[in-house]
């Protein structure tokens, strides 16, 4: 319905979502208006009412995020982002906790739905690295929410392997609106379609995670 109504009014416009993908549409990034959209991001939580989901949309042009939007509408949190505007919670302004020390950091580790034996392996690797050298870890099961948290200091850093290009499209902007930073898990320049990313309040947190973790190489979006 969503996609459908955004249709409507931009026809010319390229469009990519996990519900497009899966039924059989190509993920395919180019220069052209882009909107990617995922209409429930934390789909497991939703499914038991644990009230921590959202709808993410992005809008992109020549494949840099201008857009933002990450909507819980159980909680009635909005958080939005124009690049170069700034970022906001419910039109209030946002910022990042800018904390650079790993022992005060309250750091998101998610375990995603993906039971295959090497991303189990791994991610028990990540947390076990990094359980003695936070102040705490938290799993919360939306991507885009937890780049949400970071981007209004509730959280300081948050990585993932596995994640799409509709999970973190919208946050990626929200967060460098907010202060914070995105990068590759290996350090480098985010890459939206790699399906790895780390978030945090500073580069010089994340530049303390990064060593830690156990790196997965997936297939690309």
């Amino acid at each position: 319905m969503l996609i459908g109504r955004i249709k409507e009014n931009f026809p010319s416009h390229m469009f990519i979502g996990e519900e497009s993908v899966a039924v059989g549409e190509k993920c395919d990034l180019t220069n052209d208006p882009t909107w990617i959209v995922d209409p429930v991001d934390g789909t497991m939580n939703f499914v038991h009412s644990f009230p921590h989901s959202c709808i993410a949309l992005a809008v992109l042009y020549h494949k840099d995020v201008h857009i933002g939007i990450i909507y819980n509408p159980i909680l009635e949190q909005m958080y939005t982002a124009k690049c170069n505007q700034g970022a906001f919670l419910n039109d209030k302004p946002i910022r990042v906790s800018e904390e650079t020390d790993l022992s005060k950091s309250l750091v998101i580790a998610e375990f995603g739905t993906n039971r295959d034996t090497q991303k189990m392996e791994s991610v028990l690797k990540n947390v076990s690295a990094l359980m003695n050298k936070v102040h705490g870890l938290r799993a919360m099961g939306s991507a885009a929410l937890n780049m949400a948290s970071v981007a209004a200091g509730g959280a300081d850093s948050y990585f993932e392997f596995g994640i799409h290009v509709w999970d973190i499209a919208a946050g990626a902007l929200i967060i460098k609106e907010a202060g914070g930073v995105c990068l590759d898990t290996e350090g480098g320049p985010l890459d939206l379609m790699s399906r790895r990313m780390i978030c945090a309040s500073s580069e010089k947190l994340a530049l303390q995670i990064i060593p830690l973790l156990d790196q997965l190489k997936l297939e690309r979006d």
